[in-house]
């Protein structure tokens, strides 16, 4: 996903039914997805595919993700100014 239209697809996917998701990964994409390594951008990717249900309640910190790295991700994107 390096092209303009790459970006735009990404930046719809980040679209989500609750405006707290919404922003969270907005911010990740405009300030920490191009200096991403792959594997940080894949699982930016599976957090994308996840329900927004279950996302909020991680982001908010009401349940623990399970994968580590998950975890580390959402935490990272929680801490974002």
């Amino acid at each position: 996903m390096s092209g303009g239209g790459d970006l735009g697809r990404l930046r719809w996917r980040c679209r989500r039914g609750m405006r707290e998701l919404d922003v969270l990964f907005t911010r990740y994409l405009d300030r920490s997805w191009a200096a991403a390594s792959d594997g940080e951008r894949r699982l930016f990717l599976q957090l994308l595919d996840g329900e927004d249900d279950r996302l909020w309640r991680w982001f908010m910190g009401y349940e623990a993700v399970a994968d580590v790295e998950l975890d580390a991700l959402v935490r990272r994107i929680r801490e974002l100014p």
